[in-house]
């Protein structure tokens, strides 16, 4: 078993991606509603509300297991393996889903949770990388599931001279294209390593034919390191990463700002005068809170500050104009 830990910003640009797949299947929830991926939006953004100022409070795992292991994967074992994985790295007392996806050959599922648990506090994404590997290990031995023979497994102590830089450079490279979206990024990475990449032409053109990585007075081929390093394979994993950023990233250009919405919201409420009197409609404090409202505000960022202060002063102006419209 394998995971990858991811943080985002966006609820809904996660949700949608992993909920609105095709042959997407919900698993399990707990604290959010599983009818739609809009009520599930909902349902995170609500309880991040507690922590505004989290600015990335979207949890995102991938949990892969070899195609070996399918016969071994039910629905209900895949959710209890989540759930174990979940308690062994500290994510706890928060809102999540599991769903599945079967647009690959391997089984894999999807977790999102909050960042942001039931009581309001931030659960912690440090050391999400050495905590991820030691849980999945730990799995995969505890049940059996197959054990791969790739380099992940070498014992890099007892490495020396040319082998040892080529297990340097493999750590080096995958680590890198975990968060990379660009070949620029993953030279920055790199170069912060002592490793520079020297890029193969065909001839006469400036299309990329291969790829070389080198660390001290040692350069190697990507594809000779391992066959997951060649020029092709890395950049479509860079795409795939890109990708999954703009998902996450949840840009909706079109949609008004939070602000635009209340000051909308607080126009229609004072032009109404029926709104002001008891039991005859709806008020502005009720309609901020509708969850059709809340769902449509984008997520709390870094100006959430500003916004609360706001909100806090229209309150204040509507309870003191209810209170004079009673009066008469």
């Amino acid at each position: 078993m394998m995971g990858k830990p991811i943080t985002g910003r966006s609820f809904g640009g996660c949700v949608r991606y992993v909920v609105n797949k095709q042959d997407a299947k919900i698993l399990s929830a707990d604290g959010v509603r599983m009818q739609s991926a809009n009520a599930m939006i909902n349902d995170f953004n609500l309880q991040r509300q507690m922590r505004p100022e989290l600015g990335k409070a979207v949890g995102h795992l991938v949990l892969s297991w070899s195609k070996e292991d399918l016969l071994k994967l039910s629905d209900d074992i895949m959710v209890e393996r989540a759930k174990e994985y979940m308690d062994k790295v500290g994510i706890k007392n928060t809102q999540y889903a599991v769903v599945r996806h079967s647009d690959r050959a391997h089984p894999h599922l999807h977790l999102i949770y909050n960042r942001v648990d039931n009581n309001g506090k931030t659960i912690t994404d440090k050391n999400n990388f050495a905590k991820n590997v030691k849980a999945c290990k730990e799995i995969t031995l505890k049940y059996g599931y197959h054990l791969g023979k790739g380099k992940d497994l070498v014992n890099r102590q007892a490495l020396k001279g040319k082998e040892k830089v080529k297990y340097e450079l493999y750590d080096a490279i995958k680590a890198g294209m975990k968060t990379a979206t660009t070949w620029k990024q993953l030279e920055a990475h790199l170069a912060r390593q002592g490793i520079t990449i020297a890029y193969k032409y065909r001839s006469g053109t400036s299309e990329v034919q291969g790829i070389s990585f080198e660390k001290g007075d040692i350069k190697m081929k990507g594809s000779a390191i391992d066959r997951s390093l060649s020029y092709g394979k890395i950049d479509s994993v860079l795409n795939r990463n890109q990708q999954v950023q703009q998902y996450h990233a949840g840009i909706e250009e079109h949609k008004p700002s939070l602000a635009d919405q209340i000051r909308q919201a607080i126009s229609q409420d004072v032009g109404s005068e029926h709104h002001h009197r008891p039991g005859s409609g709806k008020g502005i404090l009720e309609t901020l809170l509708e969850p059709e409202f809340i769902a449509a505000a984008p997520d709390p960022m870094g100006d959430a500050d500003k916004r609360r202060r706001k909100r806090k002063k229209y309150e204040a102006e509507h309870a003191q104009s209810q209170s004079s419209g009673i009066s008469r």
